[in-house]
């Protein structure tokens, strides 16, 4: 088996796919683990995040059964690479800063209390009492007690260290080109840009927002785009104590590392691949967590990311197999990546092992729902 992309999915395919008794291979353009899993904030928060609509609550249904697989996802891989990945389970508060804004978190309370969610409506006492770093203004918060938070780096680190550990042979600085089919049109490796060719007799694609660039001779494209995110990392000189859980609002979030580091973010652009962070965007951030967190603005910034978010017209995933056989896809986790992860492998690993994909699991993020759709509009008369 070769695995396409040394981010998050990719390698976290790939150890499972190992350690299930497969020979893997992983091929990543660049440096293992360098793209948008590197510059990710971590948040395992399918309660925090879940929309309104029949697309959000199949997101929902994903992101809880992921996020219950992370205790054990991380104890496994904390063991097999000798490290605590760094798994917090500290809950999330989201903010209301103004009367607008408590309205719109009023409904989400209740709308999260309709799907059965854990989540409790804060008044702003109580919610300073839990992080007195927030600010006097503060109209409101709900609590989300049971979304927790990962530090994706030390996991990249951990899953490399794993991946290595059950002998997946892993190579950095091969960006694939295309697919590669035999006479029967089946996957039957890859082609990277410098010509050379990989045989494989399954192709997992896990690039990321780079995946919809790998072209196939059957043109069974995804539909991934970029989607442009801008991201600070900040310390505190002092240490940690300024915030203890992740908190949200309207435009971004703060996540504590717990070491006197937090991660602010993040920008939602539909810029493609344009690489260096702006102005607008660093200040929008700092502006609206100085607000609520008025001592966000002391502490010292220790990189500026932009990281590019595999984003699909739905915003769910897709996994499951391509249209040629030997391929499978699990790409397009847009915002969700390092949440889904676990998931992701586990559904990988059961296509590998001969699953139909026919379940309601499956359904949510099959790649050829887009397809369907499409013959659907041009056969409407």
């Amino acid at each position: 088996m070769l695995v396409v992309g040394g981010g998050v999915i990719g390698l976290s395919a790939a150890w499972r796919a190992a350690r299930d008794g497969a020979t893997v291979a992983l091929v990543e353009r660049e440096r293992l683990g360098r793209g948008a899993s590197r510059v990710a904030a971590g948040m395992l928060a399918p309660v925090a995040e879940v929309e309104f609509g029949a697309g959000g609550r199949r997101l929902l249904e994903l992101g809880l059964r992921s996020a219950s697989m992370w205790p054990q996802f991380a104890q496994e891989l904390g063991d097999e690479a000798g490290c605590d990945v760094g798994l917090t389970q500290t809950g999330t508060l989201v903010l209301a800063r103004d009367a607008d804004e408590a309205r719109e978190l009023e409904r989400q309370h209740a709308f999260r209390e309709q799907l059965g969610l854990a989540v409790t409506m804060l008044p702003p006492s109580r919610a300073r009492e839990l992080e007195p770093a927030l600010a006097p203004g503060l109209r409101l918060a709900l609590e989300a007690p049971e979304d927790h938070a990962v530090d994706p780096r030390v996991v990249l680190a951990a899953l490399a260290r794993a991946c290595q550990a059950q002998g997946v042979q892993l190579r950095e600085h091969a960006a694939v080109q295309a697919l590669v089919h035999d006479a029967r049109g089946a996957v039957s490796g890859v082609r990277l840009t410098d010509g050379e060719e990989l045989a494989a007799g399954t192709v997992v694609i896990a690039a990321g927002a780079w995946s919809g660039g790998i072209a196939s001779d059957d043109d069974a494209r995804p539909p991934v785009r970029p989607v442009r995110g801008q991201i600070m990392r900040l310390r505190d000189p002092a240490g940690p104590g300024l915030l203890g859980r992740v908190v949200r609002f309207d435009g971004g979030y703060v996540v504590p590392r717990g070491d006197g580091r937090y991660v602010l973010g993040a920008t939602v652009e539909e810029r493609g691949f344009r690489e260096l962070p702006t102005a607008g965007g660093v200040y929008e951030l700092l502006r609206d967590a100085h607000e609520l967190v008025p001592g966000i603005s002391e502490l010292e910034l220790e990189e500026l990311s932009v990281g590019f978010r595999p984003g699909t017209p739905d915003n769910a995933p897709l996994i499951g197999r391509g249209r040629a056989e030997g391929l499978i896809w699990a790409t397009g986790h847009y915002r969700n990546g390092i949440l889904l992860a676990p998931l992701t492998a586990q559904l990988v690993a059961d296509l590998l092992a001969g699953a139909n994909g026919a379940d309601e699991l499956y359904a949510a993020c099959d790649p050829a729902r887009f397809a369907r759709q499409a013959d659907a509009v041009g056969a409407t008369p």
